[in-house]
């Protein structure tokens, strides 16, 4: 009797567990090229609804990809967006994407210059280019026609080394020619001193998503 006692409660036991369980996310990716990949990583850590973001390469024509060879085979920096789509649609992305970066520039982003600094947009099927389409005709119009962002097909996405991840919030210690200081501090003073906020600032004014650090 005892023994049965034990199996029914544990058997409510499973079955609250099972109940509370969360449903599965329907997770979504988006890859965007924005310049340098530790500040689009930064931008879209923290818009609600995104639920990872990695740093890598992409849109080359060479195998495993490094920091030091991706310029040389023709890849992109770029940033591997996952995100609930319940939650935050690929059209929000793609306009905090436009509105973060400076679509205009040709040659690189503020001052890191160079096609693997350049921005575009990799659609991953045939609704996200019809999306991304749309996006960078809206950026167009409200800069006067003069966006130069390209909308590319699906590619092969290669991680960045371990030490780019989440390179903004690292607390690891780096040497700089300021001495050991954190690779935080690092990053903040990389992002000022390249001005990128002020001239997203400048390029799209009130529309600039340079607030989502």
């Amino acid at each position: 009797m005892l023994r049965r006692s034990l199996l029914a409660a544990a058997f409510s036991l499973t079955a609250m567990v099972a109940v509370s369980q969360p449903a599965s996310v329907e997770k979504q990716s988006a890859i965007f090229a924005g310049g340098c990949f530790w500040c689009v990583e930064a931008d879209f850590d923290k818009v609600p609804g995104v639920l990872d973001t990695v740093s890598g390469y992409a849109g080359g024509n060479t195998e495993n990809p490094t920091y030091r060879n991706h310029t040389s085979g023709g890849h992109r920096e770029v940033v591997k967006i996952d995100f609930d789509d319940e939650k935050v649609s690929y059209d929000r992305l793609l306009e905090i994407f436009f509105r973060s970066v400076d679509p205009t520039d040709a040659g690189g982003q503020f001052c890191d210059r160079g096609e693997s600094y350049t921005t575009a947009i990799y659609a991953l099927d045939e609704d996200q280019k019809a999306a991304a389409e749309k996006a960078r005709q809206d950026a167009g119009n409200a800069l006067g026609g003069k966006v130069v962002t390209p909308v590319l097909g699906a590619v092969k996405f290669w991680p960045a080394e371990d030490y780019h991840q989440n390179y903004y919030q690292s607390d690891e210690r780096i040497l700089t020619r300021f001495g050991l200081v954190k690779k935080s501090d690092a990053y903040k003073g990389y992002r000022k001193g390249c001005n990128r906020d002020a001239r997203v600032r400048q390029v799209w004014g009130e529309a600039a998503f340079t607030g989502i650090k």
